[in-house]
């Protein structure tokens, strides 16, 4: 073997890249990781990361308001300096930068700041003509946001160009009704705009359950976020500085400071090399793997959103470790099983969800049962406040198998991780009814649920 030659080459150092990396170099293998830019890829720099820092600030605003109602001397409507915020978030960031390359260099680990293609199988070419020779590939590209093909596209943005704000926009309108589009609005509408979402379908998250997501909708609403359903964007105008929409079926104000899309994403495939060397995509341009995160070429592999499967970074994480593990840890079976995988819309309150919707129980069960619970939690009882919480359980067979949580309210984003672990370790309804209540809580409400 040459010089530039490695056991592994990973092309992609976002969530996925960075814990396969890290992983076969633990392992002891010698490892290259493409990067042209700074480390972490959508979660860190575009996406969970900043987006949970929005949130949090998002978060206090409220609280702050429901302080006031109860007796605290504090303004209703507290004022934010989003510059300070954005130079805490990026800072925060920026740390986690430099802890991804102190960890890069403790473990040996060369990071290539490069792009790079396949020429063969085993051979990556960087942008500068370099050429690294491996054993194995591991493509954790990622995915980027998409705008539609409508006149005036341009004048919109992306969840990328959130993250660019440098102050509050007075007025903006959302397009999309997905979890992105839900989380940009409570964020922007919290910390002090007038906020339009903008949705073509008849219902937000369309994937998640349709009960649990007509009260967020309704929380939405409650909070001062104008819903339009059934809306189509023709194209979008410039008009006197601001950006005028055209709609089909939406409200009567269209003009707007910013308009943010959040109407999709798209794997990152294009000029990789793929297709010249045999890798198999999808319509939609993913990789296509099976179920050990094999491509049709024996010695390429790929994780994370380039695949499409469950887009998410803690799956990323989690199938590039298996696959390390496999390929250079001497477990021949390792791999990520992708079943009842949870995840969060960070909404004001969040939403949290694992396993099967009513709608997708009843289309593979003879037998489905549900139970919720639907209260107003304790805080906002106190101030006054108007959003609701609502609990939801799935249950199949006579032995009423969990196949479904679904949780929207304060602290489901922290309530949920128990309960999905004991979901995948196949719990009943019964097994949730012995356990003892934690009193007075809301998590209470997911083993009290009628």
């Amino acid at each position: 073997m040459s010089a530039d030659a490695y056991d592994v080459v990973v092309i992609g150092g976002g969530s996925g890249g960075l814990a396969a990396a890290f992983r076969a170099a633990g392992h002891g293998a010698k490892v290259a990781m493409l990067e042209p830019s700074p480390l972490g890829g959508t979660c860190v720099n575009v996406g969970c990361v900043p987006k949970k820092a929005m949130w949090l600030a998002a978060d206090l605003a409220e609280r702050i308001g429901l302080a006031s109602r109860m007796g605290f001397d504090v303004p209703a409507e507290p004022a934010l300096d989003w510059a300070q915020l954005v130079q805490r978030r990026q800072g925060y960031i920026a740390n986690i930068h430099a802890s991804y390359q102190k960890r890069l260099d403790e473990t040996g680990v060369a990071r290539i700041s490069r792009r790079g293609r396949l020429l063969d199988a085993h051979t990556v070419e960087c942008d500068d003509g370099t050429q690294l020779r491996a054993q194995h590939i591991i493509i954790a590209t990622g995915a980027h946001p998409l705008k539609p093909g409508i006149p005036g596209a341009e004048l919109g943005g992306v969840s990328d160009d959130f993250f660019a704000l440098q102050s509050r926009p007075a007025r903006v309108a959302i397009i999309g009704g997905g979890y992105i589009a839900v989380e940009l609005a409570g964020v922007l509408r919290a910390l002090g705009s007038t906020v339009a979402l903008l949705v073509r379908g008849q219902r937000l998250l369309g994937h998640f359950d349709a009960e649990v997501s007509e009260q967020l909708a309704e929380n939405l609403r409650l909070q001062g976020v104008e819903l339009h359903f059934g809306c189509e964007v023709k194209a979008l105008e410039r008009q006197y500085g601001r950006v005028r929409a055209v709609l089909q079926n939406g409200p009567e104000h269209v003009v707007f400071d910013n308009v943010l899309f959040a109407t999709g994403r798209a794997p990152n495939t294009h000029a990789l090399g793929l297709e010249q060397v045999g890798v198999v995509l999808s319509e939609k341009g993913a990789i296509e793997v099976d179920a050990y995160q094999n491509t049709s070429v024996p010695s390429v592999f790929a994780v994370g959103d380039v695949t499409g499967r469950v887009t998410l970074t803690p799956v990323a994480i989690a199938a590039a470790r298996r696959l390390m593990d496999r390929l250079y840890g001497g477990q021949a079976d390792a791999r990520l099983d992708y079943d009842n995988v949870p995840s969060v819309v960070f909404a004001h309150p969040p939403f949290g969800t694992v396993g099967l919707s009513e709608e997708e129980a009843r289309k593979r069960f003879d037998k489905v049962t549900t139970y919720h619970s639907r209260f107003r939690p304790m805080l906002q009882a106190l101030g006054d406040g108007d959003v609701r919480t609502v609990f939801k359980m799935v249950c199949a067979g006579d032995d009423e198998k969990v196949v479904g949580i679904h949780l929207l309210g304060e602290g489901a984003d922290e309530i949920l991780q128990g309960f999905a672990v004991a979901m995948k370790a196949g719990v009943t309804r019964r097994q949730m009814e012995d356990t003892v209540a934690i009193h007075p809580t809301s998590a209470e409400e997911v083993v009290l649920m009628r």
